[in-house]
């Protein structure tokens, strides 16, 4: 079977957000994020770089268990898990030698890519990877420094916090941080199924087209979503949650939330229904596209009760 007939059959994955904003849990000093979804804290309270990271001295989530995760994916009917590397603070989930800001450097020093690497394989699940290529609040240089206040809807897509007078240049970030590091996820966890981008603002073409052939020099039966910017891409991204979307007889993906967040927001309870995940699902499926649904882990690494009981329920009513 090839990369896109898998795809095209899979109908149904399962997406993770999970890092150091996951800690915060959508409130930092007594102050609530209201509806600003949770992994963007960081940029939602401009809290400078040398306090987040204070973050991953706290960072030890003693309850993962790759193999809960991927058992619950299967117990849905998932076929695929999408798991964040790297979200736009710029800490990595793996054993990173590009950047010590990474898991290897907090108490729990387990390589998390690693883990479910391996139990996506046992599990029988294809394995993919999200990595934001342009966004990243922990680089002077991260990108997004183009979008405008009015679309960002008040939420600053670069660290103007702590580089008010820098002149940025994603190239910068580009060659330090975001070639080196996928080209290390790419040759250190085995097959990579399907490589999700993310935010694509200042990312020229020509750096969109470089990032597109070293995923396919390394990996070449990997999938690359359409959010790597610039009309590239192996299959369409939705917006999220855009649940009406027309595939148009395309690869194509909708990813969604199960609450309000993707990553954990403790006071989110906001939680859809088993009928009602269904009932999207099977629509988006009919017009050919798959359904990406995300959980948000909390900071011990436990996917919350009510998404797992949720996704129980899905698998139970598919059968």
């Amino acid at each position: 079977m090839t990369n896109k007939e898998w795809f095209r059959q899979a109908k149904f994955g399962l997406m993770v957000h999970f890092g150091l904003y996951s800690l915060l849990a959508g409130e930092y000093k007594g102050r609530r994020m209201g509806k600003t979804i949770a992994e963007w804290a960081q940029s939602y309270f401009q809290i400078p770089i040398k306090e987040y990271e204070k973050l991953m001295q706290a960072f030890n989530p003693v309850f993962f268990d790759a193999d809960e995760w991927c058992d619950l994916a299967v117990s849905a009917g998932m076929q695929y898990i999408v798991v964040t590397t790297k979200h736009h603070e710029g800490f990595a989930l793996f054993d990173s030698k590009v950047d010590d800001y990474n898991v290897m450097h907090t108490p729990f020093k387990r390589d998390i890519i690693k883990e479910l690497s391996v139990a996506c394989r046992k599990k029988g699940l294809k394995f993919g990877i999200y990595y934001s290529q342009e966004l990243d609040w922990h680089e002077e240089h991260g990108g997004g420094y183009s979008e405008t206040e009015e679309t960002s809807q008040g939420k600053p897509w670069t660290n103007f916090w702590d580089f008010p007078d820098t002149k940025k240049d994603f190239e910068i970030c580009f060659r330090k941080k975001t070639i080196p590091q996928v080209t290390e996820l790419l040759t250190n966890y085995g097959d990579i199924d399907l490589i999700w981008f993310d935010t694509p603002q200042d990312i020229t073409k020509e750096q969109s087209i470089e990032l597109y052939n070293l995923v396919k020099k390394y990996q070449p039966n990997c999938l690359i979503n359409s959010r790597i910017g610039n009309g590239m891409g192996d299959y369409g991204s939705s917006n999220d949650n855009e649940t009406d979307a027309e595939g148009n007889g395309m690869l194509y993906e909708v990813p969604a939330t199960l609450n309000d967040t993707w990553g954990y927001k403790a006071y989110d309870q906001n939680w859809k229904s088993a009928e009602t995940v269904l009932k999207i699902k099977n629509e988006l499926n009919a017009r050919g596209i798959n359904y990406l649904l995300n959980v948000g882990p909390d900071p011990l690494g436990r996917i919350p009760a009510p998404s797992v009981d949720l996704l129980r329920e899905v698998g139970k009513r598919r059968k």
